[in-house]
């Protein structure tokens, strides 16, 4: 972040190209546990005005480097990937030398490969992209048996992978070895968005369309084993409070992050009337670290 001042019914899902959806603005009671964890795989103290606009340069808020891990029933996936293994390695090779002096991350790095094992947790078989920047797809190569999910308009830009703290990296997905699959939005509302994908078919975890940040940015609601729901916005914001106002990005970091701002903007008022109208979902920024450290982290689950 600042971009940095900054399983088998899934195993179905990745296995074709249609997708059980339904149309549907409240979950249905589904009979598999879903629950989620927050993997932490580093993080860096942040200024809160270069984090959003009008936000103090006084007062440090942590930037998180997260993946999400998703349960449910049997199967598991990650949202995102963070930080992984080879980052330094991609780093070197891909952050130009003065956007080093903005943009980092703070060591050690555990990434989420490496606390999976720890924990005893075999390597996930999916992971989906809330979009594909540096310190979202890092952690891609740790997993060389998953297959990895993103928009066709975000496949595009992943095919002509560029250098820079606003491109998809060549040090990340260049590879031919990677298994990528196009996700495809069906026109079937949910809350105020006019598509999504029911990964499951019951409602409980469903992704929209959140494009801005980057042309194929994506948004993902949980709803756990309590009832409560979750909304992961990836870097549509970067901290919650911004929300509040519906402030954009800091100027700078905005232009060399943002593909489209005014978009951004849009994909803000579109949460901020979502939050509105259902103020009990909870919205979780893919850096807010003070969100998600009320959340806990993994090996805590969110049930």
């Amino acid at each position: 972040m600042l971009k940095t001042l900054f399983l088998t019914a899934i195993a179905a899902f990745v296995s074709t190209s249609t997708y059980a959806v339904e149309s549907s603005t409240t979950p249905t009671k589904t009979s598999s546990s879903v629950s989620f964890a927050i993997i932490k795989t580093a993080k860096l103290p942040v200024a809160e005005g270069l984090v959003f606009s009008g936000g103090s340069l006084l007062k440090k808020v942590d930037s998180n480097f997260s993946a999400f891990l998703v349960r449910h029933g049997d199967s598991t996936f990650l949202f995102d990937a963070g930080l992984g293994n080879k980052v330094a390695e991609q780093y070197q090779q891909d952050m130009p030398l003065w956007q080093r002096l903005f943009f980092k991350y703070d060591d050690p790095v555990s990434s989420a490969r490496s606390q999976l094992n720890r924990a005893g947790i075999a390597p996930v078989k999916t992971i989906i992209l809330s979009h594909s920047h540096w310190d979202h797809a890092s952690g891609i190569s740790d997993f060389p048996d998953a297959t990895v999910l993103a928009p066709e308009a975000e496949m595009a830009i992943i095919r002509h992978p560029t250098t820079g703290v606003g491109g998809s990296w060549p040090s990340q997905v260049a590879a031919k070895t990677i298994k990528w699959k196009t996700l495809e939005f069906k026109p079937v509302a949910y809350e105020n968005f006019d598509r999504s994908v029911d990964l499951f078919g019951d409602g409980s975890i469903v992704l929209v369309p959140l494009f801005g940040h980057t042309v194929g940015s994506v948004g993902m609601f949980v709803t756990v084993d309590s009832g409560k729901r979750y909304f992961f916005v990836g870097d549509a914001v970067w901290n919650a409070q911004a929300l509040k106002k519906g402030s954009p990005k800091f100027w700078a970091a905005r232009l060399l992050v943002d593909d489209d701002g005014a978009h951004t903007q849009q994909s803000i008022e579109q949460i901020r009337t979502l939050m509105a109208k259902r103020p009990e979902i909870v919205v979780v920024p893919a850096h807010d670290g003070t969100v998600q450290q009320a959340l806990g982290y993994f090996p805590a689950w969110v049930k």
